[in-house]
């Protein structure tokens, strides 16, 4: 089939790059002319395992990039609007690129003949598919959904650092369209993978996506609490939920004591749903928890700090991760962040080591403010203590680097140091 993907961020690219290689043919939509060119020499404006490869192997053959959202409508058959939702000061998505690109798109459809199919894959609400996109498209368009285009919502499910092997490898597909039609249309482009669909109506599917990220919120927070209430009893957490998680109901995954979740999913989109639960007159307790938890866990690293070191104004702390998690460059709601934010206001010295985020993370702390370093090894050196902050390998292989500090602590956030030399403190265990 041929498809337009609309947005080149991580689950545009992803998704163009994997629609490619599943024999589709493909065109990304981007008003960034620097993205577009990127992709058209073969590389991926962000970092992602195997996307490199897969730009490389597909650019300039069945996948290409253009700002002319005419050119790749009448081009196509099928559109997937893949824009960012940041949130608002309030938690609730923002929707305003999302209507730019709905506008742009029915535009293009105003000057199409044949049908054409629209599916939403940016992370919405429940109901914005049907009472605000579609909408948006037929007043442009001067068209109707279900008689003149199709419209669906196919959410995506795919982690960071591993969604080129997610998109291929779905645990599940979901496919929420308006008729069927839009349906089998959405559903064909998935032949080439061993999964079973589920098939729903749009808003149906958007709040599985909600829910999905939400409940695993949950585990992680609820996982964080237990870790916090086991230190005080002077228990260890991680073997209370290996034990857990052996029960075939609870499953191993999301149940590591730690110092919180970030990224571009989690945190914005429990928000956003606690924000359309109130939109109903309904006060979600449980996922206000879920959030309050998170947001005051790495900030017990601090106070753990400073029950060993006192006064923090003057010292070299050492920060260990930047990236929200392991095998990406993405800072967004890294728990790091808050922890950076509250040693410099407590005058502290930072000296910060990330093997791919560091770049990113200069466009909030920049040089004046925090030391970049090279290796683990530069960032420890004369540092009065150290917080691990993200769960990268190399940093399970640290223990003499620790000796290059004026004092050897190490407040852990994560469970990946493994050293008898050094005076270490778990957050949670």
């Amino acid at each position: 089939m041929k498809v337009s993907v609309i947005g080149s961020g991580y689950v545009g690219t992803v998704t163009a790059a994997c629609f490619a290689e599943l024999g589709h043919s493909v065109v990304c939509i981007d008003i960034d002319p620097e993205k577009v060119d990127m992709i058209n020499r073969g590389e991926p404006p962000i970092y992602e395992e195997g996307l490199k490869e897969l730009l490389k192997k597909h650019a300039a053959k069945t996948l290409r990039a253009t700002a002319d959202y005419d050119d790749a409508i009448s081009n196509t058959d099928i559109s997937f609007i893949c824009v960012g939702t940041p949130s608002d000061d309030e938690g609730n998505i923002e929707l305003s690129i999302v209507r730019a690109a709905s506008e742009s798109l029915g535009t293009a459809l105003a000057k199409k003949e044949g049908y054409h199919v629209v599916v939403v894959k940016s992370t919405v609400v429940p109901q914005t598919t049907v009472k605000v996109i579609v909408p948006i498209i037929e007043n442009v368009s001067g068209k109707k959904a279900g008689v003149d285009f199709g419209a669906a919502m196919n959410p995506e499910f795919l982690r960071e650092g591993k969604a080129v092997y997610d998109f291929m490898h779905p645990d599940k597909i979901v496919v929420g369209a308006v008729d069927q039609r839009s349906d089998d249309a959405v559903s064909a482009l998935y032949a080439g993978l061993d999964r079973e669909i589920t098939h729903t109506d749009p808003s149906t599917a958007e709040m599985i996506k909600y829910v999905n990220n939400s409940f695993l919120a949950t585990k992680i927070s609820f996982s964080n609490e237990i870790g916090n209430i086991c230190k005080q009893l002077g228990i260890d957490t991680y073997q209370v939920m290996e034990a857990v998680g052996k029960d075939f109901r609870i499953s191993p995954y999301f149940l590591n004591s730690g110092a919180g979740f970030g990224g571009s999913c989690f945190p914005k989109d429990v928000k956003a749903l606690i924000g359309k639960a109130r939109e109903q007159g309904y006060e979600p307790i449980l996922l206000e928890s879920v959030v309050k938890i998170n947001e005051a866990q790495p900030l017990l690293m601090i106070d753990l700090l400073e029950s060993r070191l006192g006064e923090l104004s003057g010292l070299t702390i050492s920060v260990l991760g930047l990236a929200f998690k392991n095998d990406t460059d993405d800072i967004r709601e890294s728990r790091s962040i808050p922890v950076i934010r509250t040693l410099l206001d407590k005058g502290a010295i930072v000296a910060a080591y990330d093997p791919m985020a560091a770049d990113n993370m200069r466009r909030l702390f920049d040089g004046d403010s925090i030391r970049y370093c090279d290796s683990a090894a530069q960032a420890l050196e004369g540092a009065n203590g150290c917080l691990v902050m993200t769960e990268w390998d190399e940093f399970r292989s640290l223990c003499s680097e620790f000796t290059k500090m004026e004092r050897p602590l190490v407040i852990d956030g994560r469970n990946v140091v493994h050293c008898d030399d050094i005076e270490y403190v778990g957050l949670c265990w």
